[in-house]
């Protein structure tokens, strides 16, 4: 499956000029191998130059859209991965290992549905145990719901609002406070926040909600874990184009998706990814913690 998906990415033509994407509709959590167009991860363009040589990294939702460019990144980068996804994932997480594979890194699979505490535990004792340690903790997993009878107060149900924040919120304080013990100088946590913190959406009420939540995490994890040496930053994406789009969103939405922004489009996970290297970078991000980096598009972060 790696090299047909990489070869549509590779020759995959961006509606740069347009904005948006065919109409398509998925089940959560959604997989890659039928989107339309594949999204580009970096898989046939990201070049290493070494940032992370010997790093020791686990991704949340690394088995797609930002997670998997961001796993090939790393690798490519020099270091070792351990990737978290959900059961139905699987297909998702197995071609991800592959490509940090090809990179001649070591690749680690914690399956796991992080809405529950004794999970996380466990992902976060998985991925030591399969790298040997860890350095990096990318908390990316999350989960959002445009689909339904009605948008704002209206549309949530009580699944979806404790979906959401247990998942953006609560297994955020949950990885991170059984990834500490684990942590040294030098170590950095990296938060998945959102361009919604920013300019909330209605119909993403509680989705806006715990990603602004995460904003001010950020910049409390980095007063407390500051002294022991470890930084804590964010990055907060725009519109991305990854599973969760089709999986989440009507097709009316799909077909204007990112079309708002100054850019005209969606941006492609691949165009994140290089945030997070930087941020995870002990030598190029040494003195940056507490900040929230925007990949957006134009749209305003501040």
């Amino acid at each position: 499956m790696s090299s047909s998906i990489g070869e549509r990415a590779a020759s995959m033509v961006r509606k740069d000029d347009q904005g948006g994407f065919p109409p398509q509709q998925q089940d959560p959590p959604g997989l890659t191998a039928t989107m339309e167009p594949i999204p580009d991860h970096g898989e046939e363009t990201y070049v290493g130059h070494g940032r992370l040589e010997g790093l020791k990294a686990l991704i949340t939702g690394g088995d797609s859209g930002i997670g998997r460019a961001v796993a090939i990144a790393y690798a490519r980068e020099g270091a070792d991965v351990a990737i978290n996804y959900l059961d139905a994932e699987q297909s998702d997480a197995e071609d991800t290992a592959s490509w940090v594979r090809k990179a001649g890194r070591n690749a680690v699979l914690v399956p796991g549905d992080l809405t529950e505490r004794a999970t996380c535990d466990r992902v976060i004792a998985d991925a030591v145990d399969g790298l040997g340690g860890l350095d990096v903790l990318v908390n990316n997993a999350g989960f959002h719901w445009d689909k339904g009878p009605g948008e704002g107060l209206e549309g949530l149900t009580d699944d979806n609002i404790e979906r959401v924040v247990r998942t953006n919120l609560q297994a955020v304080l949950w990885l991170c406070r059984a990834a500490l013990p684990h942590l040294a100088s030098r170590s950095s946590i990296i938060i998945t926040t959102s361009i919604q913190a920013y300019d909330p959406s209605p119909a993403l009420l509680d989705y806006a909600a715990t990603k602004a939540a995460l904003n001010n995490l950020t910049v409390n994890l980095a007063q407390s874990l500051g002294p022991k040496g470890i930084r804590v930053n964010a990055v907060a994406p725009g519109p991305i184009w990854t599973p969760l789009q089709p999986a989440t969103r009507e097709t009316k939405k799909i077909e204007t998706f990112g079309s708002d922004t100054p850019l005209g489009r969606a941006g492609q996970p691949g165009e994140v990814a290089p945030a997070y290297v930087f941020l995870a970078s002990p030598s190029d991000a040494s003195y940056v913690s507490g900040t929230v980096l925007g990949v957006t598009g134009g749209q305003a972060v501040f």
